[in-house]
């Protein structure tokens, strides 16, 4: 694999990895940073750029944002987001491969990045349900106020330096295997 295809593939799994944090926060920065020259989208991914998308990413980000600041709406929220998460980190990383046959990179988007973004997506979930039951909610906002910011950094970093993105990711992979290993022992 040629070192553009390998920075592309980085690339797509650190903003799937984003979307299971935030479902538009990505969208919005990928759409930006395309507009700007930051990344290149493969050819079947243009509308991204679109004005009416990058209205529609703004508002949806927007939105995202505020909605899961609100306890017990972020818990509703969450139902939603979770397949909104793995379509999201599916079409992101397939925009963002390149270089590569359509099913190979179909292929990869759908294995890859769907189920990291549902990996990340659970295990937020999970944070916040943990997070409502030991608070009543409280501390809700400060979680979904995390999950924003991690969103964010993914994606920043994904795009400048996709290879620490896709080292980040794994290790955060790693990172939940182990405690849920931890907690299935604990339980047991």
């Amino acid at each position: 694999m040629a070192a553009e295809q390998l920075a592309s593939v980085c690339l797509g799994i650190g903003l799937a990895a984003a979307c299971g944090f935030r479902v538009f926060v990505p969208f919005l920065a990928v759409s930006l940073a395309a507009r700007a020259g930051v990344v290149s989208l493969a050819p079947d991914f243009h509308w991204i750029t679109s004005n009416p998308a990058l209205v529609a990413f703004a508002v949806a980000t927007g939105l995202e944002l505020i909605a899961y600041q609100v306890p017990w709406v972020d818990n509703v929220l969450d139902a939603v987001a979770s397949p909104a998460a793995v379509i999201a980190g599916i079409l992101l990383s397939a925009s963002a491969i390149s270089g590569m046959d359509p099913s190979l990179r179909w292929g990869l988007a759908l294995i890859a990045g769907g189920g990291i973004a549902g990996v990340f997506q659970g295990a937020t979930a999970l944070a916040r349900l943990g997070s409502t039951a030991a608070t009543g909610g409280l501390a809700n906002p400060i979680v979904g106020l995390l999950e924003s910011g991690t969103a964010v950094l993914i994606v920043l970093v994904a795009l400048f330096v996709p290879v620490l993105a896709f080292v980040g990711v794994v290790a955060g992979l790693v990172m939940a295997v182990r405690r849920l290993g931890a907690r299935r022992r604990a339980a047991a």
